[in-house]
């Protein structure tokens, strides 16, 4: 048919972000800065939680199948 959608939107390698990024321990081999008291590899998980959301969420409304 030619309004079917192929499944393989350019869009889903986003998706390899939040994978990728937390598994770049330079980025939070450290104690400084702190956030609240918090050093900053607690303070960077929940940003990481905060990236993998957002990015699910621009990937899903791009590829979602309209009407």
């Amino acid at each position: 048919m030619p309004g079917d959608k192929s499944d393989r939107s350019p869009w889903y390698w986003l998706l390899l972000v939040p994978v990728v990024i937390p598994l770049l321990t330079l980025l939070y081999n450290a104690d400084e800065p702190r956030l609240l008291g918090f050093p900053l590899f607690y303070w960077l998980q929940i940003a990481f939680i905060a990236l993998g959301v957002a990015t699910t969420t621009i990937v899903y409304r791009m590829t979602r199948r309209r009407p």
